[in-house]
């Protein structure tokens, strides 16, 4: 099991942490909304729960609950910047389908 940053997406994180000037890390994990069923979520991390899952990639410190793991196993999070968007991109193995607005998906 593993949860993986591209470069650019680990130095997006790595920067943002600094301008905080706190945190351990980024909270990934999924909630059930959408037209798909599921989405991503993301959110800094300032205390550890005592069941996260945590992983490391190129230095961030990631933080997975175990109910969101087994959806979002073996994804890599990339940041890409498309025009005047910006944000982070999730290549997930697991994805069946995805909603025309891209905002949620299917296993």
């Amino acid at each position: 099991m593993a949860i993986t940053l591209t470069e650019k997406a680990a130095a997006h994180i790595a920067r943002y942490m600094a301008r905080r000037g706190k945190g351990l890390g980024l909270r990934f994990g999924v909630r059930t909304t959408g037209c798909s069923g599921l989405a991503y979520k993301l959110e800094y991390v300032d205390e550890a729960q005592d069941d996260d899952c945590i992983f490391e990639s190129r230095g961030i410190k990631l933080f997975v609950d175990p109910k969101s793991l087994p959806y979002i196993d073996g994804t890599e999070l990339d940041f890409a910047r498309e025009g005047l968007n910006e944000g982070f991109k999730f290549n997930n193995p697991n994805v069946k389908d995805e909603c025309g607005c891209g905002e949620s998906f299917r296993i």
